[in-house]
């Protein structure tokens, strides 16, 4: 019976383990960023039409 051999499998699971979640924390987070920036972007260009519209009627 090797203990240390166990200790040295569990330790590399458990690191493998650790290492899946971070993986698929960055990807669902980067995933989450690119969406938020679309609508971010989105509100800026409305935003940024309205106050045109807005100045537009003082030139008409």
């Amino acid at each position: 019976m090797d203990n240390k051999g166990q200790a040295s499998a569990e330790l590399i699971l458990l690191f493998g383990g650790i290492f899946v979640v971070v993986l698929l924390s960055i990807f669902m987070y980067k995933n989450y960023m690119n969406d938020l920036s679309g609508e971010i972007a989105s509100k800026e260009v409305n935003e940024f039409n309205s106050e045109l519209n807005q100045l537009g009627k003082f030139f008409n």
